[in-house]
């Protein structure tokens, strides 16, 4: 799993944790919403909250490929986390970079591991100059980044982690040209993503299903108001969204918040129905008009072989039960189970 965690990839790697058929083999963190290390610093502090101390944490890119390094506190909080406060982790940042995490992993398990990217595309571009095998050392991959014949989210044209770093994103992608299809990477792109709308109703279902006491993020309530819960996790969860939710309020999208890696780890891990489309991608990296868009050729008109897999329909009712129930269950098992054995 590569991040810039982030509020929505918090919420994805606590989703991974949930599932007991998931093996987490490492966690390689890139700059993107806040920087690489604080991005580390928040992975830590998750796994021991969900009691998984141990699975390795190594910090990559902390800039982009050529472009200077642009960060959104404004979107996730001074930490990452919107209002949440977690304590500094015990556990260390690895030594390994996450360069060599991608690559050594890879090799030493060959056709098994999936690789999941919910930031920008910085360290797995690099890990593709180190070893351009890469693709079909991985079982498969999947990304969250782009958009297609769909507004952007960071410019008119251009989704956030794409826009990051276009340079990497375009490496990626040409990449993956004229691999078989199963090899493919699965594009989780905005048009998909901003379908996963978590509303105030999906907390109170969430920590129903933890078995906590009522939780209540509402739009009438003070911004920045804190949650009560006896359930640290829910806690934790409830305080980040409902700042993400006040930003998007804020900029006229409603008291909601776009759970754009929690889709792509349900995807990744097959536990969300999704129809796919081939298509051949690239980035725009020169102009500075439309820096950062991706553009998507699903007919073939280039005369390149298909370089992606592009989500093109999804279930965000299903994806909700899906997060809401097994989040939830994780939830239980953080309370019940003692601090030292966890």
């Amino acid at each position: 799993m590569d991040v810039d965690t982030g509020i929505d990839d918090a919420l994805a790697l606590v989703y991974l944790l949930s599932r007991p058929e998931v093996h987490l083999q490492a966690i390689t963190c890139t700059a993107g919403n806040v920087g690489a290390r604080q991005v580390a610093v928040n992975n830590l502090s998750l796994l021991e909250l969900c009691g998984r101390p141990g699975v390795e944490v190594a910090i990559g890119a902390e800039v982009p490929l050529e472009i200077p390094l642009v960060t959104t506190e404004e979107t996730h909080g001074p930490q990452g986390i919107g209002h949440a406060v977690l304590p500094p982790p015990a556990q260390q940042i690895s030594p390994r970079h996450a360069v060599d995490v991608w690559v050594d992993e890879a090799k030493a398990h060959p056709g098994e591991i999936t690789g999941l990217i919910t930031g920008p595309l910085t360290n797995f571009a690099l890990a593709l100059r180190r070893e351009p095998e890469l693709p079909r050392l991985l079982k498969g991959l999947v990304i969250m980044g782009g958009s297609f014949n769909y507004q952007g989210n960071t410019t008119p044209t251009a989704e956030w982690n794409v826009s990051v770093d276009p340079h990497a994103a375009k490496e990626v992608f040409e990449a993956y040209r004229g691999l078989p299809t199963d090899k493919l990477p699965v594009i989780c792109a905005l048009e998909s993503t901003e379908r996963i709308e978590m509303r105030p109703d999906h907390l109170a279902r969430l920590a129903e299903a933890a078995g906590a006491g009522p939780e209540l993020v509402l739009p009438e309530q003070p911004e920045g108001l804190r949650s009560t819960s006896d359930n640290p996790l829910v806690a934790c969860l409830s305080d980040a969204v409902r700042f993400y939710m006040e930003f998007h309020r804020l900029y006229d999208q409603g008291y909601v918040a776009h759970m754009h890696d929690a889709f792509a780890a349900c995807a990744a891990v097959g536990r969300t129905p999704v129809t796919t489309r081939l298509a051949t991608v690239d980035v725009e990296t020169v102009s500075p008009l439309l820096m950062g868009t991706t553009v998507a050729d699903f007919r073939g008109l280039w005369g390149l072989a298909p370089n992606a897999r592009i989500v093109d329909t999804n279930d965000p009712a299903q994806c909700f039960g899906e997060l809401i129930s097994s989040v939830g269950m994780l939830a239980r098992r953080v309370v019940a189970e003692p601090s030292d054995t966890r």
